[in-house]
């Protein structure tokens, strides 16, 4: 039985023969762009709690995908949210995501967001459609762009009276 349940933890811990790697830890700045000429291919969350008031912590992890040529015009959005607020936001024309940071504020327990989009010749981001959400409020969730589409936007849904966010929609084409 010890010997199953080891196992399951290391084949928990590599995916594909690496190991799982969190772009930030709890309640740690949050910086993350893919290489030259790719854009987001999945998204990872996993969170706990803080403390008697159930606040929340979350790590973050990424995927990327080649999508572009690697000279594509690339720029950080300015913040596209208030802490405790909740925000949509898209990258305008021709734009894909290749990147998200985010800033943790302790006495908001709550994040500021920033979104990084690259220029796509050849992408039309016109008649795009939201996913259905793809997690309820802060349970771990592991999301994969199709293969056919790319990453232009989210939503995420910031239920702030006790710092329970969020619910995520992700725009794609």
């Amino acid at each position: 039985m010890k010997r199953s349940a080891l196992f399951l933890l290391l084949t928990g811990l590599m995916a594909n023969g690496q190991e799982l790697h969190w772009e930030n830890g709890y309640d740690q700045p949050l910086d993350f762009s893919c290489p030259p000429g790719q854009s987001i291919s999945c998204i990872k969350k996993v969170s706990r709690k803080k403390g008697l008031c159930a606040r929340m912590l979350q790590m973050w992890e990424f995927g990327c995908k080649h999508t572009f040529d690697a000279c594509s015009s690339c720029f950080w959005s300015p913040h596209v949210n208030d802490f405790d607020k909740s925000f949509t936001f898209k990258c305008p024309a021709h734009h894909i995501m290749a990147g998200m940071a985010s800033y943790h504020s302790n006495k908001h327990e709550d994040r500021w967001w920033k979104i990084y989009c690259c220029r796509c010749n050849g992408h039309c981001n016109i008649n795009c459609q939201w996913t259905p959400y793809v997690n309820w409020f802060d349970e771990y969730f592991h999301w994969h762009v199709p293969n056919s589409n790319h990453l232009l936007g989210a939503i995420i849904i910031n239920m702030s009276e006790y710092s329970f966010p969020q619910h995520f929609n992700m725009n794609i084409i």
